[in-house]
């Protein structure tokens, strides 16, 4: 392996160029090749970020190119072709959000990464913000007492011209979902990181406002494996997009934080000053506006987890959670019942 760690890239959409940034700005690796099926998309891709080579099929990108590991940016439908067929070559899989879209292709990612010894990573960057790695710690240091409330609100606005953008969006077959499995899944992941697991879910879904297969408005309520309770709302059709935003209760004290900060952060026994975060910049309405520092955090985990040989920051089996529990939201829509969530 050289200094360097060699990336390719599957994929040259919205989320990508967040990926090739992030590369660029580390001293540890480079960005050397690109693929994508609309070959046109990937050269201007590659002038823009000064990639040497592209490839219309990424099975010819993985024949050919010494890679050290692959950022899968791919339509979540076809996450699980491009990352088996990337083990399968042996290299490193850094895959962005969802892990996929139903269980049995992440049961098949993630074997398959274990069987050839390549390490899988997830991007949900949100675990990187300085508010959510704060109220996670205080509820591990038991300041909270016995949870009683995990609340994770996710109203997104998603216009028809985003809808439109793309043939792959809002269909169950490339997207796997809405509002919850697109852009509610960061929050879903990050909940169930500060909160703990979700044990079952009863839950409304419905297309209120969009002309597409999936839902653009969700309504759960959540039983945690650890006894509290909680909602997620999830959206794409409310006007404008608000802030996503988080409410933890416990029997000692309450934790509320969103995009702009922390809002509460009050305890029982002792009150503390409100920690001073950075401010997120959010992506409630247009998702090119995503800031780059999360995936530089997540892109520069992944490098160490290869050089070292460990497990990435976010690795497929914790990444595949958030999807297990929208899979159980969808079920229990459908169904009209409560659904253990799978595991």
């Amino acid at each position: 392996m050289s200094t360097k760690l060699k990336f390719g890239l599957v994929g040259t959409g919205v989320i990508a160029p967040l990926h090739a940034k992030a590369i660029a700005q580390s001293s540890q690796a480079e960005l050397v090749a690109v693929a994508d099926i609309n070959k046109e998309k990937a050269e201007a891709f590659a002038k823009e970020y000064k990639v040497a080579r592209v490839y219309r099929d990424y099975t010819d990108m993985f024949r050919l190119e010494d890679l050290d590991v692959v950022s899968v940016c791919t339509p979540s439908g076809l996450h699980a072709e491009v990352t088996i067929a990337a083990a399968e070559s042996g290299i490193h899989v850094l895959c962005e959000k969802p892990l996929e879209i139903n269980a049995e292709k992440m049961t098949k990612m993630i074997e398959a990464c274990r069987r050839h010894k390549v390490k899988l990573g997830c991007v949900f960057q949100r675990r990187t913000l300085p508010a959510a790695r704060l109220t996670r710690q205080a509820i591990q240091e038991g300041k909270l007492g016995k949870l009683v409330l995990g609340d994770a609100y996710l109203k997104y606005f998603r216009s028809k011209e985003y809808y439109q953008s793309a043939d792959w969006r809002g269909t169950w077959a490339f997207d796997g979902g809405g509002a919850l499995m697109n852009q509610g899944v960061h929050g879903i992941d990050l909940i169930q990181w500060m909160v703990g697991e979700v044990e079952s879910v009863t839950a409304y879904t419905g297309t209120l406002v969009r002309d597409i297969e999936v839902e653009d408005t969700a309504v759960a309520l959540v039983k945690y494996k650890n006894g509290a309770y909680g909602v997620i709302q999830g959206t794409t059709s409310v006007y404008p997009g608000q802030e996503t935003r988080f409410e933890i209760h416990g029997e000692n004290g309450t934790i509320v934080f969103g995009d702009s900060g922390i809002k509460q952060w009050s305890f029982r026994h002792g009150e503390e000053e409100i920690p001073s975060v950075e401010r997120d910049i959010s992506a409630k309405s247009d998702p090119r506006k995503l800031s780059q520092s999360g995936h530089y955090i997540i892109v520069e985990d992944m490098i160490q987890a290869v050089k070292y040989d460990r497990e990435p920051m976010i690795p497929g089996e914790e990444a595949r959670k958030a999807v297990d529990l929208i899979l159980a939201i969808y079920e229990s829509a459908r169904s009209g019942k409560e659904v253990k969530v799978f595991t």
